[in-house]
């Protein structure tokens, strides 16, 4: 066997023995994980099967103008535009790394004219002072991934585009979330707008019966003075409640892609009924939530790299070939005399580094021990997010009953009142107030009201959203984003 030839030999040879991982074997962070909820309540259905919809989670509430908004969000938000084309950078780098675990082609051509140097060393009495040279090429690179460093470098790549794309799963919910939570404020403000306005027509009826009386001697000045500070008060408080408004439809407006100088949402004034969200178990957050799937692939990128840092400590083995035509003419250069090529492998280890490779090695140990303890942060921060809004649900659940009744006790105190009033069995400032505390009271009942549709929201947040682990997480929603735009 000819020396090329066993050279070629001994190259495949070590690439089909080759392929250790220094890598350490990966195993997700532990985490404590309880095996139910601590909070209870009416709104979280029992049967294990119940999961919150894959798509269009906000549809529970029943509001077609939410889901247009949505809809938009998903098409025009500029925050979401942005994380998809981050998902696509990382896409991208991960076949960057992947392209390395295939042998590197090139082609070359070369045409030159050249003076020798007079005095060049070793330079024959017959060569030319000037002479052409044309080349034409091949060449082709292949890095033997014996320790397993390119195989490292894929996983890592792979990896962090998966955690990129759960993090704009993260970023979709986020966004989607907040959009719900601005419309459900803005439209508990549509119905404090009704009950304030309401208010007003009644007070301006009030404050007309007191000048009435006032007018006939029957009552003082003071009725209508304290009639009168209550009409205008709550006309106060109905242009604060629209200023409030108003910002929140800015904020839908930016949300949904849409200029706000453009953009109007009609009021509405039904109640938005509370849906029933499937809270399930603990265990099953950990695969519902695209925020702890990030953080744990970044953990599994860490350890990858790890492995990368090690094979830094063994030789790198590359199998080189060349091959073309070269002539100092260019008509007939492909011809048989002209051909050359070079085969072989080629070794590289460093002797010495000044502990580079040492600190290699450490810096990718601590960076896993960092991202394995920020996995373990969100998990639990996760499972906080959780109990925090089921026990929001269920005390203002409760706080919400109690209120109702004392809306109701209020507006017959009111009645009562107006009716002792109008009697003359007792002066104005008892209506004043009946009418302070029947406003307060139904303003306090809508804004539990808002506060349990809030509260809904963000558990559906913290629940993940619908969102579920599996293989290659994140892709399809990302390529469903892409189509949308």
């Amino acid at each position: 066997m000819r020396t090329p030839e066993r050279a070629l030999f001994a190259g495949l040879l070590a690439a089909a023995l080759g392929g250790c991982a220094l890598a350490p074997r990966y195993q997700p962070p532990a985490v404590p994980v309880a095996e139910a909820y601590q909070a209870h309540g009416p709104w979280q259905p029992a049967r294990p099967a119940d999961r919150l919809p894959r798509d269009g989670w906000w549809k529970l509430y029943g509001e077609a103008e939410l889901d247009r908004l949505e809809d938009a969000l998903g098409r025009r938000n500029a925050d979401l535009a942005a994380a998809l084309a981050h998902y696509r950078q990382a896409q991208a780098y991960s076949a960057q790394a992947r392209a390395g675990l295939f042998p590197q082609v090139g082609l070359g051509a070369d045409a030159q004219r050249n003076r020798q140097s007079d005095t060049k060393p070793l330079r024959g009495a017959t060569s030319p002072s000037y002479y052409d040279a044309y080349t034409v090429d091949a060449t082709i690179d292949y890095e033997v991934d014996l320790w397993g460093r390119v195989r490292a470098e894929v996983e890592a790549g792979r990896d962090e585009a998966l955690a990129v794309a759960a993090d704009l799963a993260s970023v979709r919910l986020s966004l989607q979330a907040q959009l719900a939570d601005d419309y459900l404020q803005l439209r508990g403000l549509d119905r404090q707008a009704q009950l304030l306005q309401q208010s007003i027509d009644a007070y301006a009826r009030a404050l007309q019966l007191t000048q009435n009386r006032h007018q006939g001697g029957i009552a003082s000045g003071l009725d209508v003075a304290r009639a009168q500070t209550q009409l205008s008060n709550a006309r106060s408080q109905l242009a604060q409640t629209q200023a409030q408004r108003e910002l929140l439809e800015h904020a839908v407006a930016v949300l949904a892609g849409e200029s706000p100088s453009g953009f109007h949402l009609a009021a509405a004034t039904r109640p938005v009924a509370l849906p029933a969200v499937p809270a399930g178990v603990p265990s099953e957050l950990l695969q519902r939530r695209p925020d702890i799937a990030a953080a744990e692939r970044r953990v599994a990128e860490a350890n990858a790299r790890i492995g990368i840092a090690r094979a830094a400590y063994f030789p790198s083995l590359t199998l080189a070939a060349v091959g073309g035509w070269q002539s100092d003419r260019w008509g007939g250069l492909a011809a048989a005399p002209n051909r050359f090529w070079a085969v072989g492998p080629g070794l590289l280890l460093d002797l010495f580094d000044g502990g580079r490779r040492k600190a290699g090695v450490e810096a990718a140990k601590a960076a896993t021990d960092e991202a394995g303890a920020r996995y373990r942060g969100v998990v639990l921060a996760a499972f906080q997010q959780v109990e925090d809004q089921l026990s929001v649900l269920d005390r203002l659940g409760a706080a919400g009953a109690d209120q109702k009744e004392a809306a109701d006790a209020a507006q017959h105190s009111l009645d009562l009142a107006m009716g002792r009033y109008r009697a003359g069995a007792v002066d104005y400032l008892d209506v004043v107030q009946a009418q302070t505390a029947a406003l307060d009271a139904q303003r306090s009942l809508l804004d539990l009201d808002t506060r349990r549709l809030r509260a809904s929201v963000q558990l559906v947040r913290a629940l993940g959203g619908g969102w579920e682990a599996g293989p290659g997480y994140g892709v399809a929603d990302a390529k469903r984003d892409e189509q949308a735009r």
